[in-house]
């Protein structure tokens, strides 16, 4: 047992290096230039299922791509191959895979309001595979796995013994603080070489740091990290960024440092904004699937979130509503699914045949106990054609149960078909840009958008405007609309 932990010991050691380039203690990968491709390419796949795929816009994808072919240029890095794609998601993020994938996505893209907020963003992530913090990431990974297997083996557990799961989760966690500040520190080089003005990059972090604090406030949970969010995957530090251009040395800005947003914002204009289509998209209260041709409604007061996986709807005290398709073909009844199947081994209660506007349909009831105590669920199973079963999942807490049984009766009865021409008749929502004129006002562009919630408030980050800023006349403003 010595002389394997021991021997242990030495690998680490050997893989541990102290650099004084960096000014901290670095750990060196040990994956080699083309094992990161593989891995890269490997992932990219995943990647792409989980946020969307790639936003099928060339004007915007070639934009970004050219954006990160001059800051490779840039950067030194000429000889590497980088891969730049834009994800065809509302959520705010952008990340990299190692072998030099580079992601960013349509939401981050329509928060920034320059094409050196943009590049400032692309550039800190070629920081982070130039530095090659995710090789270095996968490969600690792979030697805590080391470790843990090696102890498994010696104390016969299978639970100790199992290697962690690497895989695309493994890049979407965040970076130390040390590897952020790195990444900010040649990001910043690579912004000031290409000709940027640096101090883009810090004013594009505070207007991310208001878009989160924003979601956070709608959906009651100031202060808490949102799931994927830029801040979950980039630890913040509200100095950093200015720490990084002082220690580049790139000086005060000058009047004519870029920044190029009427370029960026012509770019931008009509870009799809929140739901694509084809993943259906939320109005209000109302979720509607324009290519599957469906549409349900939500009780007043609950707030309808899409997601690739799932739609939910978030109601008061913990109330919540998951809806989805069964995982797999289902080609007998609702109720023989959903006894059998779905609920299958619960103590269920309430089962009932039911029709919801023509289609058959199954429900039940079913008590569980959680970390948060007891809550009701209520099952609804839908027949909707030969092979989808859609599933409607109602959890409430046992004392809002009954006040709230007729909503959810409603919103129940609220699914059904959509003709051809009410599919038809659905449109995204886009992102469009107008030059203010002396009648506009933050109230008149928020009324574009009559179905969004909070509006006036997304106006503000969306423009990078201060709290009580005015729009100015003669100034272009991004708005939302169909």
């Amino acid at each position: 047992m010595v002389v394997v932990l021991g021997a242990l010991g030495a690998a680490w050691g050997a893989i541990a290096t102290a650099s004084e380039a960096r000014g901290e203690s670095s750990f060196t990968p040990f994956m080699s230039p083309a094992q990161e491709a593989r891995i890269g390419a490997e992932e990219h796949p995943k990647i792409l299922t989980r946020f969307g795929g790639v936003y099928r816009d060339r004007r915007v994808s070639g934009y970004v791509a050219e954006i990160g072919g001059r800051l490779v240029h840039n950067a030194g890095v000429a000889d590497r191959r980088f891969t730049f794609t834009v994800l065809n998601t509302p959520v705010v993020n952008a990340f990299a895979l190692p072998g030099g994938y580079i992601y960013v996505t349509r939401g981050l893209i329509a928060l920034a309001n320059s094409e050196a907020e943009l590049a400032g963003v692309i550039a800190h992530e070629i920081g982070h595979v130039v530095a090659r913090h995710t090789a270095e990431r996968y490969s600690r990974s792979v030697v805590a796995g080391l470790g843990e297997a090696i102890l498994g083996a010696l104390t016969k557990s299978s639970e100790v013994g199992r290697l962690a799961r690497l895989g695309s989760e493994l890049y979407l966690r965040g970076f130390s603080r040390e590897q952020e500040y790195e990444a900010d520190l040649l990001g910043v080089r690579y912004l000031r070489r290409t000709g940027y003005d640096t101090y883009a990059q810090a004013a594009f972090l505070e207007i991310l740091g208001r878009h989160s604090a924003l979601m956070n406030h709608i959906e009651g949970r100031p202060g808490a990290e949102r799931e994927l969010d830029f801040f979950a995957t980039h630890p913040r530090a509200a100095d950093r960024v200015e720490r990084a251009i002082a220690a580049a040395g790139t000086g005060v800005p000058t009047i004519d440092a870029p920044r190029r947003r009427a370029a960026f914002l012509a770019t931008i204009e009509g870009m799809l904004y929140g739901d694509d289509p084809e993943q259906g998209f939320v109005r209000g209260e109302r979720f509607s699937h324009p290519s599957q041709r469906f549409t349900f409604t939500v009780p007043r007061g609950f707030r309808l979130i899409n997601t690739m996986q799932a739609v939910f709807a978030k109601g008061p005290e913990d109330a919540t509503l998951r809806f989805d398709a069964a995982p797999k073909i289902v080609a007998y009844d609702p109720l023989h699914y959903l006894t059998r199947e779905w609920a299958r081994g619960a103590a269920i209660a309430e089962i009932e045949r039911i029709r919801v506007n023509g289609l058959d349909a199954a429900t039940a009831r079913v008590r569980v106990v959680g970390r948060n105590g007891p809550a009701d669920l209520r099952l609804v199973a839908i027949r909707f054609d030969d092979e989808i079963m859609f599933r409607m999942l109602f959890m409430t807490p046992p004392r809002l149960t009954a006040r709230l049984a007729a909503d959810l009766r409603r919103t129940t009865f609220s699914f059904r078909r959509l003709s051809e021409r009410e599919a038809a008749a659905l449109k995204p929502l886009r992102l469009w840009v107008a030059v203010v004129d002396a009648e506009d006002t933050l109230d008149s562009f928020a009324a574009e958008a009559p179905f969004e919630p909070y509006m006036r408030e997304w106006l503000r980050v969306l423009n990078g405007l201060a709290p009580d800023q005015p729009i100015k006349v003669g100034r272009r403003i991004k708005y939302v609309a169909e």
